[in-house]
């Protein structure tokens, strides 16, 4: 008996030493770049796929095409962004319904409140940063040459009024119609209306009449999708059901979003081949508007290589870099499809899978993110609008470079998370500091470029965002279970700890679960 209890004993004392052993000898080098690269597979296609897709586009420019044949060689890319798109309605209204009904709302209230803190400062800097380069670099300042573009075939938006713009900001946070809001959004267009008809003094007047335009009215979509979950919190049991089937229904989603990601590589190498394939004239293009480009470029660069990882390095004292690092597979569809709303569901994965951030995190914040916070777009209207004054040298005072500042980050806010959807915002802008607006032709031209840069700061300022929240949150619920743990000391300390006995505690336990054998055998 002697024995076989030695050995029983020994054997665990045995394994114990295998395991040490095997952890002590070296994992081979093949093993271990093969972990390695299997670990961060998406990461590396991505990546390969962009540099891939531009020697692609560079080599098929030669060819010649027709508009037709670019729009078949640029379909795999077409697909991706079709696909993206068909997740986003599903995935922010139930996201964000399971998220506000997971959370408290005084924690959801403190939760919004940090991060429209964060995202209002960020943009704040980044306007700030635009300004600044503009005012170093000089984009439009010409030798007395009037720079001069390829005509373009994308249409200058129409002037509106600053007071109309943002009552149709806030007409599209309460949409008349839910199912309406999914496909179209409010806008304000005008009439001339003649007055005193009567007389001989006839005036004219612009009255602002709504229109429904195309575009998914994302903004009225999240403000629903925050009540609606907050509602359910409150009725307690009956809407547990419901958020059950949001819960399932978002997690289905985000099986179809890691599905779509391995297609990602493929959808941004034809994406970009084919942009490339699509552009002109490229030299005169640089040629006349390089400075311009530069200047946004280095903006964003400096925004989102040392503001936003300076920000998140002061404050949770974490590599960013490595947070970045997290992130290159959602930065790269930023940058292929140039739309912060299509690029919504593969951040959250980035973000939930390599950066560590908790589902009901990521899911309230980045919809909202990828709606309100838009750092990169305010940056480059900021250049864009000291660009075209320089251009038609138009001396800005102090002041008109404040409103700058504040229409940007303000008019940021409603900006559509689509291609381009910065440029109708500018309009707005150059209108407010009182510029020309007929010179958004040349914005246009080079905004196919522009506008991916944009969107690649404006969902690594979201992520950052959800990252610092996670940390906030984190540091919240510490405090409150050292808290939780000195009440429990105290509990122990008292007189009541003096009076109970664990044989009492026993004695109870049995006479609870004492009869319950006994009902199974009187049933048998």
């Amino acid at each position: 008996m002697a024995d076989a209890r030695a050995s029983i004993v020994g054997e665990p004392a045995l394994a114990n030493g295998l395991t040490d052993l095997k952890k002590s000898t070296p994992e081979p080098v093949s093993s271990r770049l093969k972990r390695i690269v299997v670990a961060n597979l998406l990461v590396i296609l991505t990546v390969t796929a962009v540099i891939i897709g531009v020697f692609i586009g560079l080599g098929v420019r030669n060819a010649n095409l027709s508009q037709t044949q670019i729009i078949y060689f640029g379909f795999p890319g077409e697909l991706l962004v079709r696909l993206l798109k068909m997740i986003i309605i599903p995935l922010v209204v139930c996201s964000l319904v399971s998220g506000a009904a997971s959370i408290d709302p005084k924690a959801l209230g403190k939760l919004g409140g940090w991060a429209m803190l964060f995202f209002l400062v960020t943009t704040l800097i980044s306007s700030a940063i635009g300004v600044i380069m503009a005012f170093i670099i000089k984009p439009g300042s010409s030798d007395g040459t009037k720079l001069k573009v390829a005509s373009t075939d994308a249409h200058v938006p129409e002037a509106k009024e600053v007071v109309d713009s943002f009552l149709d900001l806030i007409r599209n946070i309460f949409p008349a119609n839910l199912v309406a809001a999914a496909f179209q959004s409010y806008a304000t267009g005008y009439k001339i209306v003649k007055n005193n008809m009567n007389t001989t003094n006839v005036t004219l007047e612009k009255v602002p009449v709504g229109t429904d335009v195309d575009g998914m009215n994302i903004l009225g979509l999240i403000v629903f999708a925050m009540v609606f979950g907050v509602a359910l919190r409150k009725l307690g049991e009956e809407g547990e059901i419901l958020i059950k089937f949001f819960n399932s229904f978002n997690e289905a989603t985000m099986v179809l979003v890691s599905w779509i990601m391995w297609y990602a590589p493929l959808g941004i190498m034809f994406l970009v081949a084919a942009k490339i394939v699509e552009m002109e004239d490229v030299g005169m293009l640089f040629a006349s508007l390089g400075k311009y480009i530069a200047c946004c470029v280095v903006g964003h660069a400096v925004h989102g290589l040392l503001i936003l990882p300076l920000i998140y390095f002061v404050i949770t004292r974490k590599n960013p870099y490595t947070f970045l690092l997290g992130l290159i597979t959602a930065l790269a569809t930023a940058f292929g499809t140039s739309s912060s709303s299509a690029t919504l569901p593969l951040m959250m994965k980035c973000v939930e899978e390599n950066n560590g951030v908790s589902k009901h995190i990521s899911r309230f914040i980045l919809p909202i993110g990828a709606t309100v916070n838009m750092d990169g777009a305010a940056c480059f209207q900021c250049v864009a609008a000291v660009f075209i004054a320089q251009l038609n040298d138009i001396p800005l005072n102090f002041v008109q470079v404040i409103t700058i500042l504040v229409t940007a980050t303000a008019s940021s806010v409603g900006a559509a998370g689509i291609p381009a959807g910065g440029v109708l915002t500018l309009a707005i802008i150059l209108e407010a500091v009182g510029l020309p607006t007929n010179d958004l032709s040349l914005i246009l031209a080079v905004d196919w470029l522009v506008d991916r840069t944009c969107t690649v700061i404006n969902v690594e300022g979201d992520a950052f965002g959800a990252g610092l929240l996670q940390y906030f949150t984190d540091r919240t619920s510490k405090r409150e279970g050292m808290e939780l743990s000195e009440v429990r000391l105290g509990e122990e300390e008292g007189p009541s700890k003096t009076e109970g006995s664990p044989l009492i505690g026993k004695h109870v336990e049995l006479e609870v679960t004492g009869p319950r054998p006994c009902d199974k055998e009187s049933v048998m």
